[in-house]
Formats: structure tokens, C-alpha cells, sequence
């Protein structure tokens, strides 16, 4: 099967526009400079546990700062993440082996570069983990954070698939 030149560019941008699996809501919004830099915090829920929210920030550079770098598609892998019980905990049909699943991810350049989030559930433990990363396709990425939401003594109630 052959594919044209239009069909496969066609193909990468619908790949990359494609919604993240769960929507954020910013809820805050702070200058750090003059130069237009900002630090976004983003309410995430977790779309397959109800009664987890976790807030999400992230770097956003501004127009002058782009223009004096010359980087103007692309914001820092920088990011932190705080997750907590906002409500009765209602857990879906979840990934439960020790890769996780992506409940999150948030665009740092035009193509290359996401900060994302996963969950992964610590068994043994009873908890549920959250952890933000970046994603960029060379040279990875060390920058990371971790929050946790402990199930040990709460009412989790866990729902037989979706």
C-alpha cells in the first residue's frame, strides 16, 4: 500500500493535535519576571479514579524571552505535582502493572517535548502513585516529581472494569 506525501503529513498532524486523556483546568496563573515568563497550575482529574485531583505546574516563557533565546517553539521540561483525595474514591478499570498508564500530558514545544502524567498503583503498598515527567525524544529527561494518595484505611470502592 502506497501513501502519498499529503496523507502520511496529514496522518503525523492529526497524531500529534490528539486529545490528552485527561483535560486540565488552569487554576492559577503567576509572573515570575518582566520578561513574561509564567508558572501555570493546571487541576487535573484523574479520569478513571473519581476523587483524585492533582495539580499540575509547569514553565511557560513569554513572547520576549522566546524572541531573546531564539528557542520560540519550545518551554522548559520543568514541572511539579501534587495529588490528593478531593472526594469518595471511585477507582475504574485501571492499568495495574508497573508501567502505569498516562492520565495526562501537556505539550512543551510544537512536536518533541511533553510533560506527562502517569499512574502507577503500588499494590503492595495499597497507594496510588502519581508521577510527572517530561518526555522529549533525544536525550530524555531527569526532570521529574512524585505525589502519592494513600488507599490504606479509605472507603476506595473498586468498580469490575468499564
Amino acid at each position: 500500500m502506497r501513501f502519498s506525501l499529503p496523507t502520511l503529513a496529514a496522518s503525523f498532524i492529526a497524531s500529534v493535535f490528539i486529545a490528552a486523556p485527561a483535560s486540565a483546568e488552569q487554576v492559577g496563573e503567576i509572573g515570575v519576571d518582566w520578561l513574561g515568563n509564567d508558572i501555570i497550575i493546571e487541576a487535573v482529574n484523574d479520569p478513571k479514579v473519581e476523587g483524585v485531583t492533582c495539580h499540575v505546574t509547569y514553565f511557560d516563557r513569554g513572547v520576549i524571552d522566546r524572541l531573546q533565546k531564539g528557542n520560540w517553539f519550545e518551554d522548559p521540561s520543568n514541572s511539579s505535582i501534587s495529588c490528593r483525595q478531593t472526594g469518595p474514591i471511585v477507582i475504574g478499570d485501571i492499568e495495574m502493572d508497573d508501567g502505569g498508564e498516562e492520565v495526562f500530558k501537556q505539550r512543551q514545544s510544537l512536536i518533541w517535548k511533553s510533560v506527562v502524567v502517569k499512574r502507577i498503583y503500588d499494590e503492595a503498598n495499597d497507594t496510588l502513585i502519581y508521577l510527572s515527567h517530561a518526555r522529549q525524544v533525544q536525550d530524555g529527561s531527569a526532570k521529574m516529581a512524585i505525589s502519592t494518595v494513600p488507599l490504606y484505611g479509605q472507603d476506595a470502592v473498586w468498580k469490575e472494569g468499564e
